[in-house]
């Protein structure tokens, strides 16, 4: 699997056990502070990396010391960061999370760099060969830049897959439906699907996009797993129960996990099966490179962990 993860790239500072925000300069004890890649091309990258997939990421950052840390971070985890460009002008995109002992995670974040991204920062010969593109965050680019990419991408043979990074809204799905007749798998949450197409239910907000050309649509339910929509079926996957730290990046830890499945060969339920068990593994730490796991460790997490 040779994948080109294409969008958001982030570096979050998650910092654990905020009770409140100090008053004035006052200063508080936490358990922990910890910085890890991100974003919904980023995250999905660092993932797939650990299953095994074969990852290159392209998107822009700044020429800071946060393009340093992350830039560091992702090719420690394998992820091929060549063709991240970079934006003198912008800061490299941030966030902190800070979060609280109930698991509640509000979050300060800088847009920076990934606002600066185009096409045109992209080379296309980059992408040949890849059996996979990925696109985390198309409204960036928006759905006329983003169709084309995919287009292309599929136009080489590659399976094509989108993630969101914005809210749902009615405007937010005109602003990219050009693209969505260009994406096999649209890996939405579920607040983006109900916000999206304003459905009733889950099921029928999936189906609703899959009348805009997608292919399959899967969507994360947090603590109640995932659905999976195609043309020909509905089917629900629950959550595997395991203690939860920090849910940052379980999105794209799903996304991962999903199209990882799906190109070994897997049937969309044991795709997304793999989804859930890879995001059960991030849930218990903190950020997308938490923990240590492979494709083999969360196949046998899998085959022995309680659902929820």
């Amino acid at each position: 699997m040779k994948v080109a993860t294409v969008g958001v790239h982030v570096l979050d500072t998650h910092v654990i056990g905020v009770e409140s925000i100090p008053e004035r300069s006052d200063g508080q004890l936490v358990e922990r502070i910890s910085l890890s890649p991100a974003g919904t091309a980023g995250g999905t990258g660092v993932v797939l990396s650990r299953l095994g997939a074969q990852v290159s990421a392209f998107g822009a950052v700044g020429e800071d010391p946060v393009a340093r840390t992350l830039l560091a971070l992702l090719g420690h985890e394998g992820v091929d960061v060549s063709g991240l460009v970079r934006k003198a002008e912008a800061q490299t995109s941030a966030s902190v999370i800070p979060v609280r002992p109930g698991g509640e995670r509000p979050a300060w974040h800088c847009i920076g760099a990934n606002g600066a991204f185009t096409l045109d920062d992209l080379d296309l010969g980059a992408l040949e060969g890849i059996t996979h593109l990925h696109l985390g965050g198309p409204e960036f680019l928006g759905g006329e830049a983003a169709g084309r990419l995919l287009a292309h991408a599929r136009s080489l043979g590659a399976t094509t897959s989108l993630d969101l990074l914005a809210p749902g809204d009615p405007d937010m799905l005109a602003w990219v439906a050009d693209a969505l007749p260009h994406t096999d798998h649209l890996l939405p949450n579920d607040e983006q699907v109900l916000g999206l197409t304003g459905a009733a239910s889950l099921a029928d907000g999936a189906r609703a996009l899959l009348d805009h050309g997608v292919g399959t649509v899967a969507v994360t339910q947090g603590a109640r797993g995932a659905l999976v929509a195609t043309a020909a079926e509905t089917f629900e996957v629950p959550a595997y129960a395991v203690e939860v730290v920090d849910t940052t990046g379980c999105g794209d830890a799903f996304s991962a996990g999903y199209l990882r499945g799906l190109a070994l060969g897997r049937d969309l339920r044991g795709a997304a099966e793999l989804g859930c068990a890879v995001a059960a593994q991030v849930a218990q730490g903190l950020g997308t490179d938490a923990a240590s796991y492979t494709l083999a460790s969360v196949d046998e997490f899998a085959r022995t962990a309680p659902r929820r």
